[in-house]
């Protein structure tokens, strides 16, 4: 899978089947659904659930805990658009999976 056709699933509103639970988090928030995308790694501890916590609590416009969540995986909050970030994230966990 890539960009295009993870954004194009989202359109069509049927979440792919077999995707890691960061895809589907990401799927979730990209179809407008912050609560569940939350909800899937709200729980989970590794930096990779953390770095998606993060975004998801600056989208929220909680920037105190997102830059919390951006510490604890390692990160600096970035200056680029939610947007943005957000692709760069589907970017980063669809390169995971091919891994």
């Amino acid at each position: 899978m890539n960009l295009s056709k993870f954004k194009a699933s989202i359109h069509e509103g049927k979440m792919p089947e077999g995707m890691t639970v960061y895809l589907q988090s990401l799927w979730l928030d990209g179809n407008g659904d912050w609560t569940k995308a939350h909800g899937l790694i709200d729980q989970m501890e590794d930096d990779d659930a953390a770095f998606l916590h993060a975004y998801l609590h600056r989208k929220e416009g909680d920037l105190g805990n997102a830059s919390y969540w951006y510490s604890r995986a390692g990160k600096n909050k970035p200056s680029i658009s939610l947007e943005q970030e957000w692709e760069q994230m589907v970017l980063y966990f669809l390169d995971r999976v091919k891994k």
